[in-house]
């Protein structure tokens, strides 16, 4: 008899204190079942609805072998397509299906797409501090921990910088001067390299804080300094300006977090106008649209980082792993950390040790979850403030 997708179900836990939604795809064959990150943070309880209420009677009764097609034909049964919500609800169906298909054959994911291409994978991780000498000394202690790769901030996207004085009733959000950030990067870029010296790999986050022409003179200004990449120094709405960044500059650019749809990184690529693609794989629809990605970012030169913050869940971290260790074209990982109530709800999680990532050996994505545990950590639900930025006279600018 054939094994058929019985149940399929979005699960929601917080136990880091990040809205997290799993999906577990339940099958006819006793105790065979999968698991998929489907982590819009932001939009939580809208995933879980295009999960439970729409995907779920899709696909109940059908093959689960067969991800291609339940992949396809879940991205058209809606009919309009590559928007937020539905892709991270597609992604936890696609990494639960990948999930199956690996306990199935008795196989990590990484041996389904093609096997090892290194044993573990190289992380960075976030050092953030009020000025550069705060920086210098947390990129230090990662730097004596095993780490190779720090991306630096400083006060957080945009900055901590004074501020000019905004107009009366004026709107909430989180307010940043623009100008005074982008003056203040070559400054902290200029302290760590006199302090470190080029040993230690750095990397900045610029999250779109600035205009286009702007992005443009910082990915100039910092150039001396060596940076492992500049990441989303620009909105997915201002893509074409990556033409006068390559132009004028030799900064490495890793660019994605954000992107939803293929033609929003097509160009990108297919021009060399990026280093890194850096998409947060549940928000492109999971591990079959971004190991076709990583292929096509393998033609062009192009090398994967994919999104890893704490707003992904570990069955997304531990899909993001088997990714890079398939990959020849693999970059570099970013690495939130996991705290022990995200170990005490995930069995299996992967380990980091000496500035690499490591997956364990177990059949498929290699996690379970603890759903009495996942329990404890009901999530807030809570709408956000920080995604609201605002310039000193209001202006709200993206994202």
């Amino acid at each position: 008899m054939s094994i058929l997708i019985k149940d399929v179900r979005a699960i929601l836990t917080a136990p880091a204190g990040i809205d997290l939604v799993v999906v577990k795809v339940e099958t006819t064959e006793p105790e065979l079942y999968g698991l998929g990150c489907a982590t819009f943070t932001q939009r939580a309880l809208a995933v879980k609805t295009a999960v439970d209420e729409y995907l779920r009677p899709f696909l109940i009764g059908k093959d689960p072998s067969r991800i291609e097609d339940i992949f396809q034909s879940s991205m058209v049964n809606a009919y309009w397509r590559n928007g937020p919500v539905l892709n991270n609800a597609i992604s936890g169906v696609d990494m639960a299906l990948w999930d199956i298909k690996g306990k199935v054959a008795k196989m990590p994911l990484y041996d389904l797409l093609g096997g090892k291409c290194r044993e573990a994978a190289s992380i960075y991780r976030h050092a953030d501090g009020r000025d550069p000498s705060e920086v210098a000394e947390k990129v230090l202690r990662f730097k004596e921990e095993g780490l190779q790769y720090v991306r630096c901030q400083m006060g957080g996207y945009g900055g901590k910088t004074k501020m000019r004085r905004k107009p009366q009733g004026a709107l909430p959000g989180a307010y940043f001067d623009a100008d005074a950030y982008e003056q203040s990067v070559p400054v902290l870029f200029s302290y760590l390299r006199d302090k470190l010296g080029y040993e230690i790999e750095l990397l900045h986050d610029v999250h779109e804080r600035l205009s286009p022409v702007r992005a443009v003179a910082l990915a100039k200004n910092l150039e001396p300094y060596r940076l492992f990449f500049l990441e989303d120094a620009l909105a997915p709405e201002q893509i074409e300006w990556f033409r006068m960044i390559r132009a004028q500059c030799a900064t490495p650019i890793a660019m994605g977090e954000l992107f939803n749809n293929p033609n929003e990184w097509k160009m990108l690529i297919t021009e060399q106008l990026i280093d890194f693609i850096r998409v947060h794989i549940s928000q492109i629809g999971g591990i079959t649209p971004a190991r076709k990605l990583a292929a096509f970012c393998e033609t062009y030169g192009v090398r994967t980082a994919w999104h890893g913050p704490g707003d992904v869940s570990p069955v997304g971290h531990a899909a993001n792993i088997h990714l890079d260790l398939a990959a020849p074209n693999f970059g570099i990982q970013e690495w939130a950390g996991l705290n022990e109530p995200l170990r005490e709800v995930f069995p299996g999680c992967p380990e980091m040790k000496d500035g690499y990532v490591y997956l364990n050996e177990k059949p498929g994505l290699g996690i379970d979850m603890d759903e009495q545990a996942a329990a404890k950590y009901p999530c807030a639900h809570k709408v956000p403030e920080w995604t609201v930025t605002r310039l000193p006279d209001g202006t709200l600018v993206r994202p």
